[in-house]
């Protein structure tokens, strides 16, 4: 089952988030979006992303 970091809204599979190694997760989370290049995309740098991947949209 995904879940969705808090923090950094990484979606994830486990437990604990890779990206800041947090716990405080949720399977309740709408939409998301998959960024390639967090660097150079404008979309990265306004979720904040700092590494490519699935990113949750909006946390309940």
């Amino acid at each position: 089952m995904e879940k969705a970091c808090r923090k950094c809204r990484k979606i994830v599979q486990g437990d604990v988030c890779p990206v800041d190694q947090s716990t405080d997760l949720t399977k309740t989370f709408e939409g998301y979006i998959i960024i390639l290049d967090p660097e150079h995309s404008e979309v990265g740098k306004a979720v904040k992303s700092t590494t490519p991947g699935k990113y949750a949209l909006k946390i309940k």
